[in-house]
């Protein structure tokens, strides 16, 4: 009996010592790191534990099952596992968490020239990500900035749908556009070569909103766009995406990636668009949308270097015809009186490189060129352009103690012609410059930021243009940025004011124009909120105040057959605040939202004005849905702005003196159930609108683009006629959105790893 009772006593103490020691243990990392106080659950169970400060966890006295182990912290996606367990094992399970892929865990080189992580920039950076842009496909960078927040695609001319981008309400000139860091997209290409940057070369955009002239010089006065190309070495080996419309818009990308040697890796992009239907929903005889084919190549190259030293070039060549104006018109038309058409040929290369020189100091030589020719017609009036651009720029980068130094000297060269006649004769202008910067880390929660700027325009002569900015870290979660600078650039008028060569109206140039200079301001706070189920909500806003001198202004009412030209006899403002809101929800739904309040004004004898084309406000949301049992993503995506002040011809036209609130809405679908392949699908424009509701006309006289039939008084002003009863001129610039209405696109993109 007692032999029994020992024996059923160590029986029991043998099965309980099993039980206890079936357990799961293992790290928990995320970006390369262990992560401590990361969330470990059984669930359906009550066992739960924390990682310690080594990132290692361990779940004990489990008995045998299956279960479904999850993993949680802060600023990472939440991954759940299956696992088995059988009775007396240790099972070891290590888990290598994603980051929640908000925009706050970006790496950014625009703010400060030096690759950080947003939240430690003390410039603030916005960045988007090709998978951003493919929530609403676009065949070019142009139309799809349209759903970032403070960001507008503006349309300046109701014929050839040539336009610019504005960036809190400022004109287009205002913001330098930069590929891969180089400024070889400003004057001619402002206007004509945004439309021609394929969405297929990106591998982000980065967008600094306020000054950035210390660092990048002439342009950079209201905030830069910086479109990063794609890195050849983290390619895919093939890509190609294909689309079109109800419209019968095509856009083609294709990418290819070699290898010629061991040491070069190279990437061939290229990018087709043809649209060729002239339709005319408004019925005032004139095309809707422009007409337009559109090649562009794209070739970068990565070399393998000793030191992991930086060698990358990268070349591309645009050509584009494009054309708008009455449905009759063909190119026998070109230049003629008979038929209207405005008709755009668009040629362009770039050279774009960076070579890191082999020395132990971190010294970049960065280069980049550019040539553009354009030759236009607008009814009778020829635009035939040419400009070259040539940029090399010297930095050197260096640490030492607190200090983070970068120290630069470059030069730009200009050249500028074209037939009109505020250019006598040919532009020839040098721009060297000379910069430094330093961030000076005080404490583990604040730094500072000191640069300076000084460049000799070969015109305009001496301009200095100093920056500060100040970063307060009040702890993981909130942060508080200030940023104050100047800003200057000078003019190239026609390149940059379409409505001077469309229409009819005569161009005047009251004095010498001096270049403009603005001093900018703004206050950026940032709080993150992560929940214990995998939840984050990033908010990040900004306060922004920009003061202008020397503002070109251009004067469309003292004259209806006149735009007149000249520097303000006061200042301008721009001032307002942006709200971003960044949502990740465990389940898959996903919210960025945003919002700007604007104040726009020009004062100029005491009399406060808000320029043409302006809103007060604006909002952009982008909402994405995965069911992942179907591999299907839906993506809503829109915009909305107030009412703009529009340019009139007379106190007769009938036409709306400010916009509607408008909004344009976009809804897709994609499938993603095929390896390789996404099928995507959806509505553009959900909401039907087009500028033409509550309006008898958008173009005036289409009937009489020539003037033909217009009469005059004495003093020049259009008389009112039986056949002109509105005393109006031909124009084309009462525009202030997309013409298109509702349509429907559908797409494949292919991608070989």
């Amino acid at each position: 009996m007692k032999n029994s009772i020992v024996i059923l006593i160590l029986f029991t103490l043998q099965l309980s010592y099993a039980q206890e020691t079936s357990s799961i243990s293992g790290f928990v990392s995320g970006e390369g790191k262990k992560i401590k106080a990361a969330n470990v659950h059984l669930l359906g169970t009550n066992q739960k534990t924390v990682t310690d400060s080594l990132g290692y966890y361990v779940i004990g006295n489990l008995g045998t099952g299956n279960y479904k182990i999850q993993v949680t912290s802060t600023g990472f996606k939440p991954m759940t596992f299956k696992i088995s367990v059988v009775e007396g094992q240790n099972i070891n399970q290590d888990f290598e968490l994603e980051d929640n892929e908000n925009q706050l865990n970006e790496v950014v080189v625009s703010g400060t020239l030096k690759a950080v992580k947003r939240l430690e920039s003390a410039v603030p950076v916005e960045v988007y990500s090709p998978v951003f842009f493919r929530k609403n496909p676009t065949p070019s960078i142009y139309e799809a900035l349209q759903n970032i927040n403070g960001v507008r695609p503006q349309l300046n001319c109701g014929v050839c749908n040539t336009g610019d981008i504005h960036i809190n309400g400022l004109e287009g000139p205002y913001t330098l556009v930069l590929i891969d860091g180089m400024p070889i997209v400003s004057s001619l290409s402002t206007v004509y070569g945004l439309s021609g940057i394929p969405n297929s070369l990106v591998e982000r955009i980065e967008i600094v909103k306020g000054p950035a002239s210390s660092l990048y010089g002439s342009e950079a006065v209201g905030g830069l766009i910086n479109i990063i190309t794609k890195n050849p070495t983290n390619a895919p080996v093939f890509a190609a995406d294909v689309f079109t419309t109800t419209y019968l818009e095509t856009n083609v990308d294709l990418g290819m990636k070699f290898n010629p040697t061991k040491k070069s890796t190279t990437l061939l992009g290229i990018n087709y668009f043809d649209y060729n239907q002239v339709i005319d929903k408004d019925k005032d005889g004139f095309t809707d949308v422009t007409l337009s084919e559109r090649i562009s190549v794209f070739n970068k190259w990565n070399f393998l270097r000793n030191n992991n030293r930086l060698f990358t070039i990268a070349a591309r060549g645009m050509y584009e015809d494009r054309w708008g104006g009455d449905v009759r018109w063909e190119k026998k038309y070109r230049g003629g009186d008979e038929i209207y058409g405005e008709s755009i040929y668009t040629k362009r290369g770039e050279l774009i490189g960076s070579y890191q020189l082999p020395f132990e100091e971190k010294l970049m030589l960065s280069f980049s060129g550019n040539v553009h020719y354009q030759d236009s017609r607008y009814g009778t009036t020829s635009y035939i352009a040419n400009q070259k651009i040539g940029f090399l720029q010297l930095t050197w980068d260096k640490k030492l103690g607190r200090n983070d130094l970068l120290a630069g000297i470059a030069n730009r060269y200009s050249y500028y012609d074209d037939n009109t006649t505020a250019t006598k004769e040919a532009e020839n202008t040098w721009l060297p410059g000379i910069f430094v910067q330093d961030e000076i880390t005080l404490s583990p929660k604040s730094q500072v930021l000191l640069g300076m700027r000084y460049d000799y325009n070969s015109i305009h002569g001496s301009i200095y243009t100093p920056r500060v900015a100040y970063r307060w870290k009040k702890n993981e979660n909130t942060i508080f940025r200030l940023n104050a600078g100047t800003g200057f650039r000078v003019v190239n008028l026609f390149t940059e004011d379409h409505a001077a060569l469309t229409g009819s109206r005569d161009v005047v140039i009251k004095n010498d124009l001096k270049p403009e200079q603005s001093v900018n301001a703004n206050l950026n706070y940032i709080q993150k909120i992560n929940f214990t189920n995998g939840t984050f909500i990033g908010i990040e806003t900004t306060a922004f105040y920009t003061r202008f001198s020397n503002k070109i202004i251009s004067d469309y009412e003292t004259d209806p057959n006149k735009i007149i030209y000249d520097n303000i006899n006061g200042y301008a403002i721009s001032q307002g605040i942006s709200t971003n809101v960044d949502v990740n929800f465990p389940s898959g739904l996903k919210m960025i939202l945003g919002a700007t309040v604007l104040d726009n004004k020009n004062v100029e004898n005491g009399i406060s004005e808000r320029p043409f084309l302006t809103e007060n406000f604006t909002a952009t949301w982008s909402i994405s849905y995965k069911i992942e049992s179907l591999n299907l993503l839906l993506d809503y995506t829109g915009n909305v702005y107030s009412p703009m002040n529009l340019p009139l011809l007379s106190k007769y036209d009938p036409r709306s003196p400010k916009s509607p609130w408008f909004s344009i809405q976009n809804i897709q679908f994609t499938y993603f159930g095929w390896k390789n392949f996404e099928l995507y699908g959806g509505i553009k424009n959900l909401l039907n609108f087009t500028p033409m509701q509550k309006n008898p006309f958008l173009i005036s006289r289409t009937n009489d683009p020539f003037d033909k039939n217009v009469q005059y008084d004495s003093a020049g002003k259009v008389l009112v006629t039986p056949d002109n009863p509105y005393g109006l001129t031909f124009d084309t610039t009462y525009v202030y959105g997309q013409n298109q209405s509702i349509r429907g696109f559908f797409g494949l993109r292919y991608t070989l790893k």
